[in-house]
Formats: structure tokens, sequence, C-alpha cells
């Protein structure tokens, strides 16, 4: 009892804005544990959701001969998923679907359709995809088909034949899909999109010499968060995916590692996170890397950041000499 009544006048001796401070300090010291352990359940316990039994029999994939998108097209085939596999290369197309029915027997089944985003005529492609899928119980939607600069350069350097292939591939092409396949999904009152986007628009403030890239990524970022807020309510989970560096091809990385994880590795983190946040970082060394850039000042990012990017172009019109030489 003494010493409970010795802490009772010491905290009375103290001025009010001291106890003030003292509280705040416990709320934030709770606060950041409490989401702590959330990240912790998130990244390393948190099981993944039953995808065929919650959102449906079918899952439509683009960019799925290449790296993400690939990756992801077998690990849906190994839950029992139905596929539908959209890229621009009818060979490669084929390749995959067979590697995917040698290696999961048992997937019900998986179907192929042409598409590149880059070309003229995309409108009309989609809406032929659409009736392609007409009847099928989509449930998931992974938008991963993208396209980047070949390697940095200043705004002005970019041509008006890339210009337009990052924006109909990155945005057209992600709103089309989404637009062909949500009806089937609101209709059923389940489903799930991911789109693919990237820590250039939500994780780094800038990234200079990747401008357009960058901007069409955010324009993904935003349009899945609405989505998120519009259809949640419906039964449909939109969720923008935000990767750091992975060893793709898009990416110009042939060898991987504990921070540049190759298209599987990154794959097995990103299924697991299917239908939760509307955006996250599915591989967890990257969200690690996420925290650590929110802390720094803005300015040192900026510069960080563009003084790698000189470094790239630099090498980027050195091969480009070469290659002319020959």
């Amino acid at each position: 009892m003494a010493g409970t009544c010795a802490h009772v006048e010491f905290l009375r001796a103290q001025p009010a804005w001291a106890l003030a401070l003292a509280a705040v300090g416990l709320l934030v010291a709770a606060r950041a544990a409490t989401r702590l352990a959330l990240w912790v359940y998130a990244a390393f316990l948190r099981p993944g959701k039953p995808l065929r039994r919650r959102y449906g029999a079918w899952a439509v994939v683009t960019g799925a001969t290449d790296g993400i998108g690939r990756a992801i097209a077998f690990r849906f085939a190994a839950a029992g998923l139905g596929l539908v596999l959209v890229g621009r290369n009818p060979e490669k197309l084929a390749a995959v679907a067979a590697e995917i029915k040698a290696k999961h027997p048992k997937v019900p089944e998986v179907r192929t359709f042409v598409l590149d985003f880059a070309a003229e005529g995309l409108a009309a492609g989609v809406e032929a995809l659409k009736e392609a899928i007409r009847g099928l119980d989509v449930g998931v939607l992974v938008n991963n088909a993208g396209l980047s600069y070949p390697y940095a350069r200043y705004f002005h350097e970019v041509d008006e034949e890339l210009m337009r292939s990052l924006i109909r591939v990155n945005v057209e092409g992600v709103t089309r899909v989404t637009h062909a396949v949500l009806p089937g999904m609101v209709e059923r009152k389940r489903g799930a999109i991911v789109n693919i986007g990237s820590g250039s628009a939500s994780v780094i403030p800038s990234d200079p010499m990747y401008s357009v890239y960058a901007a069409t990524k955010a324009y993904v970022d935003q349009f899945s968060r609405c989505l998120y807020v519009e259809y949640k309510s419906k039964g449909i989970d939109v969720q923008c995916q935000v990767p750091l560096y992975v060893a793709t091809k898009m990416a110009s990385i042939k060898k991987s590692s504990f921070m540049v994880p190759s298209a599987d590795t990154y794959a097995r983190a990103a299924v697991r996170h299917i239908g939760y946040e509307p955006r996250c970082t599915p591989y967890w060394p990257h969200s690690v890397m996420w925290f650590l850039i929110s802390i720094l000042p803005e300015s040192f990012i900026d510069s960080l950041r563009l003084g790698m990017c000189i470094k790239i172009r630099k090498k980027g019109l050195a091969k480009d000499a070469k290659k002319k030489s020959l």
C-alpha cells in the first residue's frame, strides 16, 4: 500500500502537460505495437483465401507468358482453378499452357487468348476476350500485362511510340480488361481483381527518368483503390499489389536475390495476399524496405534514385551505340 500511495503522490506532483505527454507516448507506443503485430501476422501467419471456393472456378491472367503473370498462373493451377492465359505471342501461350498441364495434370482446363495490348484495335481485342469468357465462372482476374522503358531516359527523350504504348498497355489495357470481366463478378456477387502496380508509384516519392511509366502505375494504384471502395459491398475484392524489383525480363534482372526475388518466390506471396488489403507489398522484405524509405527525407530518396537512373541511362546508351556500330 505504501508503494502504491507513493506512486499516486508522484503522479499528482507532475504538471498536467507532463502527464498528457506521457499518455500520448503510451498511445503512440501501443499503436506502433499493434501495427507491428498486424504486419507480422499478415506477412508470415495469415492464411491465403480458398480462391476457387470463395471467388469462382476460373482465373484470367494477362501477361501470362513471362515473369510474375506466368508464375501466378502456375500457382492458380495448383489451387485448382481453370485458367484463361492472355498474351501476345501464341507460341509462348501454348508452351506455358503445356507446361502447366504437365506440372499440374489435375488443373481443370487451360485456355489461351491472343491479345497484344500495345497494338491498334485494343478495344476490339478486349471485346473478343469478353466474348471468349462469357459463361465462365471467372472468380479471379490478374492484370499483370505491363510495359516499361527499355532503360532510363529523360522525358524529352521518350519517343511517341513508346509513350503511346506505355499508356495503352498500362492504363487502357488494365481499364478495358477490368471493365470486361467485372460485370460477371457483379452478377455472381463474388470475385477478386488483382492489379499489378509498382513501387515506382507507391513506395518511392518519385521515379525520375521513368516518369511516364511511374505515372501510369500511379493510375493503376488509384484506379484499384476506387474500385475497392465501389465494389467491396458487392462481394468483390480489388487489390493493387506493389512490388519493388523482381527478377523478370521487364526489370532486366536475370539473377534473383533476397531483396530481388524470383517471379515464383514473389508469386507465392502474391497469391496468399489476394483478397485482403486494397494495396499491399506481398513480399515481406519489400514491405520492410517500404517502411525504411518512408522514414527517410524525400529529397534524399529523390537524389539517390536520380543518381541510379542516370547510371542506368548511361549503360543503356552505351548498349545502343554498340548495337549501331555492329
